[in-house]
C-alpha cells in the first residue's frame, strides 16, 4: 500500500491539499485546539467559528490585497450555484438602479414607476457572456434558463470561441471580434454585467489577464461595465486587481481548500442595490432565493444558515500557508511557482509533437489545467498512457469525460517534484511509443 508521499496526484478537483494542512486538519477534526470537540461539531455561531471566519477573511484579504470597497462571502453550492446567484443578484441591481431613477421622476406614483421599469426591462436588459469553454457555456445557458419566463434575447453571447475554431474550444478570439452590448454613451442600452470564466478546467483555456475591453473605467455610474469573473480553478495562483471587478467567485476545491465552500468577493455598493422582492415580482423577475442572496449572506456574516466551519478553517490554513511560504511577495511568489511548473510541462509536450498535441492555442494555454491528446486522439494509446501512469502512482490524469484525452491539473498544492516526475514519464513514454 503506497504512502501519501509516494503518490503524485494531478486531479482536476477535488484537488490535492498541502500535506501539512491535512495533518493539522486530522487533529482538528477530532479535537480542535484542545477543546475536546471536533471542528465539525462546534456551533457555527460560537466565538470559535466567528474567529475562524474573521481569520480566513483576513488571510484572503492579505493575499489578494482586497480593498475596503469589497466584501467577502462564504457560500454553498460551488461555482454552479453562483451561475444562478450572479444572474438573480445582478439583474436585481440593474432593476434597482432604474427603479430609483423612475422614483425620482414620478415621485411616489408607484404604478408609473412599475410601468417604466417593466418597459425598460423588456427593451434594454442584456447580460453579456464570453464563452471560452464548458463552464462559461453552462453559465450562459443557466442565465438564459432563468430569464426564459421573460422571453428570449436577454443573454448576449458576446463571444463564442467555438465559432472561430471549427466548432471546438481552444482559443480566445481577438477582442475586436467580440459583440459586446453597446454602452449608453455609444447609443446602446448597456449590459447589466459582463461574465467570463478566467480559467476553463475542461478545455485548458486561461485568459492571460483581464481583457483590455473590460478594463475601461467610466466616470458615469450609469455607463459602468460591471465585470463578473469565475475564478474557481485559478484563484490564488496569480495576482489579481480586485478593484477592477464587481464580483469574483470560485469554488474552494481547486486551489483553496475542500468542497462545500464557495468564495464570493463582491463590491459593497452592489450589496446595497437590491429592490424589494415584491417589486421584482411585480416586474416579472424572480428574487434571489434567500440562500443565494448576497445582501442576506453579507448581513449575516456568512452565517445565515449552518456553514461548514471545518471547510472554512481548511481554506484559511491553505491561505496562511501561502502567506508564510511567500512572505512579502505574496501571490507574486506563487504565480512564479505556477509558471515554472507549467513551463516544464509544456516544454516536454512541445518537444515531442508527433506524440503529444496540446489542445488549446499557445496564446491561451492554461497554467492550471494542461490538456493534450496522444497521437491525435488515439484512444488506445491514451488508455495505455493512463495505465502506465497509474502503475507509477501518477494519478488523476484522465481528461474530462466530455472531451477525453489527458489533463494535468497543476494546482498550487502540486509540488515541483511531482511535476518533474511526470515530465520524466512523459519523456520516457514519448521515446518508447
Amino acid at each position: 500500500m503506497p504512502n501519501r508521499a509516494d503518490v503524485a496526484y494531478f486531479g482536476a478537483g477535488p484537488a490535492p491539499l498541502p500535506t501539512t494542512v491535512l495533518e493539522k486538519g486530522a487533529e482538528a477534526f477530532v479535537n480542535f485546539d484542545n477543546s475536546g470537540l471536533s471542528l465539525a461539531e462546534i456551533s457555527h455561531r460560537s466565538q470559535t467559528a466567528n474567529k475562524i471566519l474573521a481569520d480566513t477573511k483576513a488571510a484572503l484579504t492579505a493575499l489578494l490585497d482586497i480593498p475596503d470597497s469589497h466584501d467577502i462571502l462564504f457560500m454553498h453550492g460551488g461555482g454552479s450555484a453562483e451561475f444562478s446567484a450572479v444572474v438573480l443578484n445582478m439583474v436585481a441591481v440593474w432593476i434597482e438602479k432604474r427603479r430609483r431613477k423612475a422614483e425620482a421622476e414620478f415621485r411616489g406614483d408607484n404604478q408609473s414607476i412599475l410601468e417604466r421599469v417593466r418597459k425598460e426591462l423588456r427593451q434594454d436588459l442584456r447580460l453579456d457572456y464570453l464563452v471560452t469553454g464548458s463552464w462559461s457555456l453552462k453559465a450562459s445557458q443557466e442565465a438564459a434558463n432563468l430569464l426564459e419566463p421573460l422571453g428570449t434575447g436577454f443573454v448576449n453571447v458576446a463571444m463564442d470561441a467555438r465559432q472561430s475554431n471549427a466548432g471546438k474550444f481552444g482559443i480566445i478570439p481577438s477582442e475586436d471580434t467580440w459583440n459586446m452590448t453597446s454602452s449608453r454613451s455609444k447609443g446602446g442600452s448597456g449590459s447589466a454585467f459582463v461574465y467570463y470564466c478566467d480559467n476553463e478546467t475542461v478545455d485548458g483555456v486561461e485568459f492571460p489577464g483581464l481583457p483590455r475591453c473590460l478594463d475601461q473605467p467610466s466616470q458615469d455610474p450609469d455607463d459602468e461595465l460591471l465585470v463578473v469573473a469565475d475564478m474557481s480553478s485559478n484563484l490564488l495562483s496569480r495576482r489579481v486587481d480586485v478593484s477592477k471587478y464587481a464580483v469574483i467567485f470560485g469554488g474552494a476545491q481547486k486551489n483553496v481548500g475542500i468542497t462545500d465552500v464557495t468564495l464570493v468577493i463582491v463590491r459593497k455598493d452592489i450589496l446595497s442595490l437590491q429592490p424589494p422582492s415584491s417589486f421584482l415580482h411585480a416586474v416579472g423577475v424572480w428574487s434571489p432565493p434567500t440562500i443565494l442572496s448576497w445582501p442576506v449572506v453579507a448581513k449575516n456574516n456568512s452565517l445565515y444558515n449552518t456553514m461548514p466551519i471545518f471547510s472554512i478553517w481548511i481554506a484559511g490554513e491553505v491561505m496562511r500557508g501561502l502567506l508564510a511560504t511567500h512572505g512579502h511577495s505574496g501571490l507574486a511568489g506563487q504565480e512564479e511557482v505556477a509558471n515554472q511548473k507549467a513551463r516544464a510541462l509544456y516544454h516536454v509536450l512541445d518537444a515531442n509533437p508527433e506524440v503529444y498535441q496540446v489542445v488549446p492555442h499557445r496564446s491561451v494555454r492554461s497554467r492550471m489545467n494542461v490538456c493534450f491528446r496522444i497521437r491525435q486522439g488515439n484512444t488506445e494509446q491514451e488508455k495505455t498512457f493512463l495505465e502506465y501512469a497509474e502503475a507509477q502512482l501518477l494519478q488523476g490524469l484522465k481528461g474530462h469525460r466530455s472531451v477525453g484525452g489527458i489533463r494535468v491539473s497543476n494546482y498550487n498544492a502540486v509540488p515541483m517534484e511531482n511535476v518533474q516526475q511526470l515530465v520524466s514519464y512523459l519523456e520516457d513514454f514519448a521515446q518508447e511509443s
